[in-house]
């Protein structure tokens, strides 16, 4: 299987392009092909197919073999990828994903090439994010985390879904926070019916913020997409932030726009091409 190995600032991948269906068993696959041991090692494993209704579609798995809804450094890789390598008729593509059909702008030369996403409006309802709390908006609920018996901790969190579930929670110091010992009980927490993805912010400025992100069925990466998307709309909301904002992630920087004229979230970031190869396993 010939594949290319792309990231989005870190938050990597293992792209699959020219197939007609995904292969069977694609969520075994995925597990095998991201392990950093013993296959090539990735965040997740995308493939690019055909569409009936945009100019092709995306699916995604993440390591551990399940499939998110949405990644929005993965469609950024994968529309720099059909503009580079399929087709470079035009800079603005559709893409086909589980959350609905994306807009997507190839922007720039190929030295300094950036993508930007139109990632659609939030979803801030706390049943439809989903969360288990019936309101129109969650934002700063309490939630208790750990064992029986062991450390408790309590958290705030402000609830948003981009096409996927978040959770974002604003710390003192973000880069210090113990993201990996409380980001999975947080992710796997009975308040998420379908787990979250955990974003832990430091508000920097009303137009920067810095963010760690536990993703759901990976764990820490370099970068989320749409946790950074997340992160601006539950800040604003919050009143922390302008509707505009850099967002400092691990693995580099995204910009996200909330616009106020329809409602939908920009995200503009690079796509990288690291290397092609062949998958034998």
């Amino acid at each position: 299987m010939k594949f290319t190995k792309m990231h989005g600032l870190g938050n990597d991948f293992i792209v699959v392009a020219k197939e007609q269906a995904l292969p069977d068993q694609v969520s075994i696959l995925a597990n095998r092909i991201c392990d950093r041991n013993f296959g090539i090692g990735a965040d997740g494993l995308v493939y690019l197919l055909p569409s009936d209704q945009a100019d092709f579609s995306m699916r995604i798995f993440n390591a551990d073999g399940s499939e998110p809804e949405q990644c929005g450094n993965a469609v950024r890789c994968v529309a720099r990828y059909y503009f580079e390598r399929i087709s470079s008729e035009k800079r603005e593509l559709t893409v086909e994903t589980k959350a609905g059909i994306q807009r997507v702008w190839i922007e720039g030369d190929t030295e300094d090439r950036q993508v930007r996403v139109n990632m659609g409006p939030p979803i801030l309802a706390g049943l439809a994010i989903p969360t288990r709390i019936d309101a129109e908006r969650v934002v700063d609920h309490s939630v208790w985390v750990g064992t029986e018996g062991e450390e408790q901790q309590h958290f705030s969190f402000t609830g948003v879904s981009m096409g996927n579930p978040h959770a974002v929670i604003e710390v003192k110091n973000v880069e210090q926070f113990p993201v990996a010992k409380w980001g999975p009980l947080l992710e796997n927490h009975p308040i998420f019916p379908r787990k979250a993805n955990i974003e832990f912010i430091s508000i920097r400025s009303e137009d920067e913020l810095e963010m760690r992100v536990w993703e759901r069925g990976v764990g820490e990466t370099l970068a989320c997409g749409t946790g950074a998307c997340a992160s601006l709309v539950a800040s604003y909301i919050r009143g922390r932030t302008d509707r505009r904002v850099k967002v400092h992630l691990r693995g580099g920087e995204l910009i996200i726009d909330w616009k106020e004229t329809d409602g939908c979230v920009h995200m503009t970031g690079a796509a990288t091409f690291v290397f092609d190869g062949v998958w034998l396993g």
